[in-house]
C-alpha cells in the first residue's frame, strides 16, 4: 500500500472507533447516573456506621456538568473497547507475517476479556477500598469528612483502570515468550526490580499515597505477574524438548543415510 492508502486506511480506522466511542458515550450518559448511586454508597455506608457527616462535594456550578461528561466517556470508551482494539488490531496486521499474524490475534482475543475482567475485579473490590480508607476518620460526632467530587471519581476512575491493566500483563509477557524475545528464568532473574517497579507504579495509582490501596493495587499485578513468569519456564521447558527433539531425529537421519563412499564402491 502506498502512504496515501495508509493514510486513508488509518483515518477509516479512526472513524469508526470515534462513532464507537460516541455510542459508547452515550450509553454512559444514561449509565452515569445509576453508576454515581452505587459508588456513593460506601460513603453512606460508612456515615451511617460511624456516626460521622460525610458526602461528596461538588465545589462549583460545572463541576456536576463536567463529571457527567467526564465519566461518560470513561464508560463510553470501556464499552466500546472491543471496537477500538480490533480497530488498531485490524490496522496493523496487513504488514505483519503469518505468525505475527497468529501472535496479534491471540494477543487481542485473549487481552479484550482479561481487560473487561479486571475492570470487574477493580469495581468489585472498590467498595471496600472506600470504605476501609474512609474508616479512618476520627469516630467523633463533630467530625466530617467532605470528599470533593473530582478526587473521588479520579479515584475510583484510575482504581477500576488500573485493575484492568494489571490483568493484561500476563498476555503481554506470555506473548513475548512465546515470540521467542524473553525466556521465562530471564524473568525470574529481575524480579526484585519488578516488585520495586510494581510498588512505585501502585504508588502513583494510588490517590493519597495511602499504603491500603497501594497493596490492593500492586497484590494482584504482582500475583499475575508471577503467574505469568511460571507459565513462561513451562512454555520454555516443552519448547527445549521439542527442539532437542527433533535434533536426534535429525541425527538420526544423518546416520541411517548412506556415506557417499559407499555410493562410490557401488
Amino acid at each position: 500500500m502506498s502512504l496515501k492508502s495508509h493514510l486513508v486506511e488509518l483515518r477509516n480506522r479512526l472513524i469508526k472507533s470515534a462513532i464507537a466511542l460516541l455510542i459508547g458515550a452515550v450509553i454512559g450518559w444514561i449509565l452515569y447516573t445509576p453508576l454515581f448511586a452505587a459508588i456513593s454508597e460506601p460513603i453512606k455506608r460508612i456515615a451511617e456506621e460511624k456516626g460521622f457527616n460525610a458526602s461528596i462535594n461538588f465545589g462549583g456550578i460545572t463541576t456536576g456538568f463536567d463529571l457527567h461528561l467526564q465519566g461518560a466517556f470513561f464508560i463510553g470508551a470501556i464499552v466500546s473497547s472491543p471496537v477500538w482494539i480490533y480497530q488498531i488490531w485490524a490496522f496493523i496486521v496487513p504488514g505483519l507475517s503469518a505468525k505475527e499474524r497468529r501472535y496479534t490475534f491471540g494477543f487481542m482475543f485473549a487481552a479484550i476479556p482479561l481487560f473487561l475482567a479486571g475492570l470487574y475485579c477493580g469495581w468489585w473490590v472498590m467498595p471496600n477500598v472506600v470504605h476501609a480508607l474512609l474508616n479512618f476518620t476520627p469516630d467523633d460526632r463533630g467530625a466530617s469528612n467532605l470528599v470533593a467530587a473530582t478526587d473521588y471519581i479520579t479515584f475510583i476512575m484510575q482504581l477500576i483502570l488500573f485493575m484492568g491493566v494489571a490483568f493484561l500483563v500476563p498476555v503481554v509477557l506470555i506473548g513475548v515468550n512465546m515470540a521467542g524475545v524473553l525466556r521465562g528464568k530471564i524473568m525470574f532473574k529481575s524480579w526484585r526490580f519488578t516488585v520495586l517497579g510494581v510498588t512505585l507504579v501502585s504508588a502513583m495509582a494510588a490517590p493519597g499515597n495511602d499504603v491500603f490501596t497501594m497493596f490492593l493495587l500492586a497484590a494482584p499485578l504482582l500475583l499475575l505477574y508471577f503467574g505469568a513468569m511460571l507459565l513462561c519456564v513451562w512454555l520454555d521447558k516443552r519448547r527445549d524438548k521439542r527442539r532437542a527433539k527433533l535434533a536426534e531425529e535429525t541425527e538420526e537421519t544423518a546416520d541411517s543415510a548412506t556415506p557417499l563412499s559407499d555410493l562410490d564402491n557401488i
